[in-house]
């Protein structure tokens, strides 16, 4: 339900600032030329690769336990991307470009594997960064008002610490596990192919696809001594943004 309320509202969003931007062009007059840009983007954030616990056999509460692998894509699904920044132009060409990032993705109740005779759930908390992206845009002529675009770029991302919750239902077993991650700052770097449609003199609206990395968070050894130690140590993603937002040069 939450993931739906927030997909909806980036619908919402997206549309909106089309809209708007179309709008905000019929009503601008010619401006004079300017090197500076800000951008603000909304889209979807799909997870390709990455595992956010590996698999590994071990024992909790004196029990056997075996632990299977899950993936950011089968706990988390595809999440919220939104980016705002700006950008500096060096030619007709050529720009530079810094642009803070925010992801966030819920997480669903994701079997785990087996702890003696029941099986093994385990309840995520919410995956969340908030990072700065520097890099440098090559823009290509189209049609005068359309330009396709390449960027690269690197920076930092800060995670938020990730806990878990362990259930066994057969059993009546539950544990949680604060700070499964603790709090990261990651390192991250991205290339995206993109469109801008130029609106008006100052304005114009974007489309981008692109993949990023994150590495790994940084894991805690709470599990030590359970030989189950080693499914946090592993956990840098691949994901693919799309985007789509507003241009304005000023």
């Amino acid at each position: 339900m939450r993931r739906t309320n927030w997909k909806q509202a980036a619908v919402a969003t997206m549309v909106t600032i089309l809209f708007g931007a179309g709008s905000t062009a019929q009503a601008q007059s010619s401006a004079p030329d300017s090197r500076w840009s800000a951008e603000f983007g909304i889209g979807w954030d799909n997870s390709i690769s990455g595992n956010i616990n590996s698999s590994a056999i071990g024992t909790l509460d004196n029990q056997v336990v075996v632990i299977t692998k899950n993936t950011y894509e089968a706990v988390y699904g595809t999440g919220l991307h939104i980016r705002f920044g700006g950008g500096y132009m060096l030619d007709d060409s050529s720009e530079l470009r810094a642009t803070f990032t925010f992801q966030s993705l819920d997480a669903d109740l994701t079997p785990m594997g087996d702890i003696g005779v029941s099986r093994l759930y385990g309840q995520y908390t919410d995956y969340q960064t908030f990072g700065l992206d520097v890099g440098l845009r090559r823009y290509g002529n189209v049609t005068p008002k359309v330009r396709a675009y390449g960027e690269g770029t690197i920076g930092l991302g800060f995670v938020d610490k990730t806990d878990i919750t362990l259930v066994a239902p057969a059993i009546n077993f539950s544990a949680k596990n604060n700070d499964f991650y603790d709090q990261t700052a990651a390192f991250t770097f991205g290339a995206n192919v993109g469109v801008l449609v130029q609106t008006g003199e100052r304005v114009g609206i974007f489309g981008q696809l692109g993949v990023r990395w994150v590495s790994g968070m940084a894991p805690i050894d709470s599990l030590e001594g359970t030989s189950l130690d080693t499914i946090n140590d592993k956990s840098a993603r691949w994901t693919i943004p799309f985007i789509t937002g507003v241009r304005v040069q000023f």
